[in-house]
């Protein structure tokens, strides 16, 4: 079964017209994308967009062979017309099932938001998932599911709906996840593909014709990752951002709480709001034997709060206690953390402040923390496959 990506564009495309942001402004060349429509085995279309007929011909195609063209979502742009020897557009009701001449079948899946994803299982049994923009399937249950060879999915704007398929099995190891419906929320070119490669997607230039259950080489995504930052860079977003596309993430809290400290507590308050309800929380700093179980992916939110916790405990704040055992006692278990680190076999995204490029501290106690972080964040990063620094929002890749 062979899928031809006539536009992979939000409904108003990107660049959107008239649109004066920084990423419609670099969204040209390949960049450039028409609103998503798919051609199946150029007999079914899914999805009628303004220049559908023009995006196939440019792609080697022609509509002349559509049998069945299936709507999944109202448009916002002009009507568009619909060229002369095409079958009306029309919408299959949820949950419906059709077969088509040609022994494709295809099944309508109702969605948690207006519009209507479409299951296409090919004459000779692949599996194709398409879904509207800003849409997840409704009554998943979690492994009830058989993985689709391919899904074609709104992977930035709602990467929780990645995540529940995930759950429920319809995304296995060797679906082919492809972004569609991209608009202008993230800069086109390597950050879209960062992104999307964090979330085990990728995205394709428009025109391009894809074969389903064929394996594509996607980058695998990090079994270890830190990030680092300064304060308020973005560092905690972007670590939540590379998980929010799995189920069950264990977000590990080594903050803990504050008792009368109300500007905490709403620190605290805005990470919770942020976090996708299927995550579950911890709060603890014993983080090693977390690293040695198998589970599901752990975000470690953050290193440094370890740090302070682990200095405390071992009384490195005393000279003459720091001098006699906090040091050789703070050095081990900081050994500990790394070979835990090193042996992890779950998904691990770990956050931690990088406070090196500033003003010295004025203090001795706060130039023993500054100096004994950069070590921390030196031997967990040599353990990492992808390291990230986040500044002013924006991710650096310094490995992986």
């Amino acid at each position: 079964m062979e899928v031809t990506l006539l536009g992979t564009g939000a409904p108003a495309g990107l660049p959107r017209p008239n649109c004066p942001c920084a990423a419609c402004a670099v969204a040209l060349g390949e960049d450039a994308r028409a609103a998503t429509a798919v051609l199946v085995d150029g007999m079914l279309l899914l999805d009628l967009t303004p220049g559908a007929a023009f995006a196939a011909a440019r792609a080697g195609h022609s509509l002349g062979g559509v049998r069945q063209v299936l709507l999944s979502h109202p448009h916002d742009g002009p009507p568009v017309e619909v060229p002369a020897g095409l079958p009306q557009p029309v919408r299959v009701p949820d949950g419906r099932e059709s077969t088509l001449l040609t022994g494709h079948r295809v099944r309508a899946v109702a969605m948690d938001a207006p519009g209507t994803g479409y299951a296409v299982t090919g004459p000779k049994g692949q599996r194709l998932l398409y879904l509207p923009p800003g849409a997840s399937p409704a009554g998943l249950e979690n492994g009830t599911a058989e993985a689709y060879d391919m899904v074609l999915a709104d992977v930035v704007g709602r990467p929780d709906a990645l995540a529940r398929l995930r759950a429920a099995g319809a995304v296995g190891p060797a679906t082919d996840v492809v972004a569609v419906h991209l608009d202008h929320d993230v800069p086109p070119g390597a950050e879209t593909v960062r992104r999307l490669a964090a979330a085990g997607a990728r995205a394709v230039p428009d025109g391009a014709t894809l074969t389903v259950g064929v394996y594509e080489d996607v980058p695998d995504v990090p079994r270890r990752t830190l990030v680092l930052g300064g304060a308020r860079s973005g560092k905690s977003v972007e670590a939540e951002r590379r998980l929010e596309a799995f189920p069950d993430v264990l977000y590990v809290a080594t903050g803990g709480t504050r008792g009368g400290d109300s500007e905490w507590a709403s620190r605290v308050a805005a990470h919770r709001e942020r976090r996708p309800g299927s995550w579950r929380t911890t709060e603890t700093c014993d983080l090693v034997p977390l690293l040695a179980e198998g589970g599901p992916p752990l975000l470690i939110d953050c290193l440094s709060l370890w740090l302070t916790d682990a200095m405390d405990s071992v009384g490195a704040w005393d000279d003459a206690v720091w001098a006699d055992a906090g040091e050789r006692d703070l050095r081990e278990r900081v050994r500990e953390l790394v070979e835990a680190v090193r042996g992890a076999r779950r998904t691990v995204v770990a956050v931690s402040n990088e406070v090196g490029s500033g003003i010295v501290p004025a203090t001795a106690s706060g130039r023993r923390y500054r100096d004994e972080l950069g070590r921390l964040n030196a031997a967990f990063a040599g353990e990492c496959e992808q390291v990230v620094l986040v500044v002013a929002g924006q991710a650096v890749v310094l490995r992986g």
